[in-house]
């Protein structure tokens, strides 16, 4: 019945009958920014009430390293006033109020900042006035990066390119072909391949994938977002982007979607639940680096909170509560910097895109 189906799946399934299976970068474009029922659009997805949760919301100290590293470049950049400090995808504000306490210990930064906040749901953006106004600061809102006027920038994002949407295609024997979102036989929306193969498309492809065996599946996202920054920053400014992905190009599906606290199929209920994809780091860094920005990084997140010194905040902190908080403040620093495959602290990598002229960059330096 289609009463049993979300309002959003309702929609999809009406594009796909006229137009037929669409591109899962379609799909998950609409699902997370429809404007009436996009997963952004209506829902605050962060917290213990929410999704999930983000660096930030873990610990004051993600954010007040991030702060020192954005007063720290700006001094580098001539310490330029009325610089552009944006957010892309703020949140609850969380990440800004720590960072901009923290950049309080350097003189003039504070009073050069205007921030700019790239947001797209109504909910958010009603919690960061409230929370950020009362800064005092000059405070926008805007829908892309492209609204926000020219001019010396700092710009961070922190797990803001996973939810772009992603693009997937897989080797067949005829060549690369695009993954689908369509209505199966037995009227469920299913995954399924484009009926011909995307012409051209492994000349496209890394070097090194182009002889993939057939059934390799293969991710990427359009540059647009990439391109933007590098030409935002390449006169006078510096990006930092923190995210769940990969150093170097791969193959393989990463593409989830996560609903309270947990894992769940992508299409279910779409425009319910969140959807994300690993950022390709090197795709990111290589399109920044061709509008001449430099590259700085890719690193993981352990290794660059540690280099800012995270240790040592969390030693200060530790000084100044009880017993019971001491051990809340070393049990984020473990969940921030945790090892292996599925930690935090080695699948979140952090990259910096800048004007050519900053070097070296805080927590970059080579060991």
């Amino acid at each position: 019945m289609a009463d049993e189906h979300s309002p959003l799946e309702r929609e999809i399934r009406r594009l796909i009958r006229i137009a037929g299976p669409m591109p899962v970068s379609e799909y998950m474009r609409l699902c997370l920014t429809h404007p009436q029922y996009g997963y952004y659009v209506n829902h605050d997805p962060l917290g213990a009430g929410g999704d999930f949760i983000t660096a930030p919301e873990i610990s004051q100290m993600f954010g007040e390293l991030i702060g020192v590293w954005l007063a720290s470049v700006w001094q580098q950049l001539g310490g330029p006033e009325n610089v552009r400090l944006i957010e892309l995808g703020p949140g609850r504000g969380t990440m800004l109020l720590d960072a901009l306490r923290a950049a309080k210990t350097v003189p003039g930064f504070q009073a050069a900042v205007v921030l700019h906040l790239v947001e797209v749901s109504p909910a958010l953006q009603k919690v960061q006035e409230r929370r950020l106004q009362p800064l005092g600061l000059p405070l926008l809102w805007h829908a892309a990066l492209e609204d926000i006027p020219p001019g010396p920038c700092l710009i961070v994002a922190n797990e803001f390119i996973d939810a772009l949407p992603v693009h997937q295609a897989v080797k067949q024997t005829d060549g690369w072909h695009e993954r689908v979102v369509a209505i199966a036989p037995d009227d469920t929306l299913a995954i399924a391949l484009a009926a011909d193969p995307l012409p051209h498309f492994e000349a496209t492809l890394p070097r090194g994938l182009r002889l993939s065996p057939d059934g390799s599946i293969y991710e990427w996202r359009s540059d647009s977002a990439a391109l933007e920054i590098g030409r935002r920053v390449r006169n006078g400014g510096a990006a930092l982007i923190i995210d769940y992905g990969h150093a170097w190009y791969g193959l393989g599906e990463t593409l989830q979607a996560v609903s309270g606290h947990a894992f769940t199929d992508p299409l279910r209920s779409p425009g319910e639940v969140d959807l994300t994809a690993h950022v390709d780091f090197e795709a990111l860094g290589q399109s920044a680096e061709s509008m001449g920005a430099s590259i700085h990084g890719p690193i993981a997140q352990r290794d660059w909170l540690r280099r800012l010194g995270i240790d040592k905040r969390a030693e200060v902190l530790k000084a100044h509560v009880p017993y019971g908080k001491s051990v809340e403040i070393d049990q984020a620093v473990s969940r921030l910097t945790a090892s292996g495959t599925k930690g935090m602290g080695e699948l979140c990598k952090v990259i910096a895109i800048t004007d050519p002229k900053l070097k070296p960059l805080p927590g970059f330096e080579m060991p």
